[in-house]
């Protein structure tokens, strides 16, 4: 970090009802390799597609010098994003930069696990945590439908075994959409559980616009939990940490979990504790949001590390999002959301 940083005493930061700031997911790149249907449907995402030229990125040291700001308002976890993250060149530097900064305590990667194999250890040597590895079929053929690409699942098992080899702590991700993949979820579970990796399963949502989602395309947690519990026993398990998002429960015969992440049926925006940085630099204060904080003109203005932190800090206390209340409450409002490939998951 360049001389000048702000080094004040980390303070936690409230918004305006009162959640505090404590999570920082970073998009370091728009790009993917994959198509899901879900996230960046081929139709949309074609070879013509324009995505952000690289010098419209935040570069290393700008994310760097941003997340020690984060980090002086609470933030103390840090999820590395996309498009897909191992996308973007030399990200074991980027990872070496964040673990150095005052006051965070975790870094975790979210990826398709494609290009795991090759960058796991590089990856847990800069300092890399958890990764969290998206896969919505163990089926071969769905796979390759769902992602929109002919690449199959072994890669992404192949990722899945470096992983853990390289002593990353590792979470499967799986989207759950009815006329998609409902067919995987009893065989995800027995996967997962006899690998001993946590599961867990997402509910669809209407994140962006190019999706297609409809409220009859989720199953919710409650439709998973009873096919589950047809096969397996399972307890529920009490959150470890206020925020926590996944509602987990155990194998009554094992020490493997599953979890549910339920922003349609069950919302969790009370406790949500979650800003998100995209890779051009905007903040966004939900993963609904339509609009948000332009944090790259400040970056590259010229302004002191004391002002750009007073923006930060005032973006936060002045949010008020509840994306997911309301639509359970039915006073949403329609509107055009940002993408999930642009803001991250």
């Amino acid at each position: 970090m360049r001389e000048g940083t702000i080094l004040k005493e980390i303070n936690q930061t409230f918004d305006a009802l009162k959640r505090p700031l404590r999570d920082l997911r970073i998009s370091v790149i728009d790009r993917c390799n994959l198509r899901c249907q879900y996230c960046m449907p081929a139709e949309i995402f074609g070879d013509s597609y324009e995505f952000l030229p690289m010098e419209e990125l935040l570069t290393f040291d700008e994310i760097e010098r941003a997340a020690t700001f984060f980090a002086n308002l609470g933030v103390e976890k840090i999820r590395l994003t996309g498009g897909e993250p191992l996308l973007r060149k030399n990200l074991p530097q980027l990872i070496e930069k964040l673990s150095a900064i005052k006051g965070i305590k975790d870094i975790a990667l979210t990826s398709n696990g494609v290009y795991l194999k090759k960058h796991a250890s590089a990856l847990k040597a800069a300092g890399l945590k958890r990764v969290n590895i998206s896969l919505d079929s163990i089926e071969d053929e769905l796979f390759k439908k769902i992602t929109g690409r002919k690449i199959g699942i072994k890669p992404v098992l192949e990722g899945i075994e470096a992983a853990e080899k390289a002593g990353l702590e590792v979470k499967i991700n799986m989207v759950v959409k009815k006329g998609m993949n409902e067919s995987q979820i009893l065989p995800m579970a027995e996967f997962c559980k006899d690998k001993n990796v946590t599961l867990r399963f997402i509910e669809f949502m209407d994140v962006g616009n190019t999706n297609g989602w409809k409220l009859d395309h989720v199953m919710t947690k409650q439709d998973i939990l009873e096919l589950l519990s047809s096969k397996y026993a399972l307890e529920a398990v009490d959150p470890d940490y206020y925020g926590e998002v996944a509602k987990r429960y155990r194998y009554s015969n094992s020490s493997a979990q599953i979890g549910f992440i339920t922003s349609v049926s069950e919302s969790f925006c009370s406790t949500c504790t979650r800003a998100r940085l995209s890779a051009n630099g905007q903040i966004y204060t939900c993963l609904f949001s339509s609009e948000g904080f332009d944090l790259r003109k400040s970056l590259r203005s010229g302004l002191t590390d004391e002002e750009i932190q007073g923006q930060i800090e005032s973006v936060w206390n002045l949010r008020r999002d509840r994306y997911s209340d309301e639509r359970v409450e039915g006073i949403a409002e329609r509107k055009t959301k940002i993408e999930m490939s642009y803001i991250g998951g």
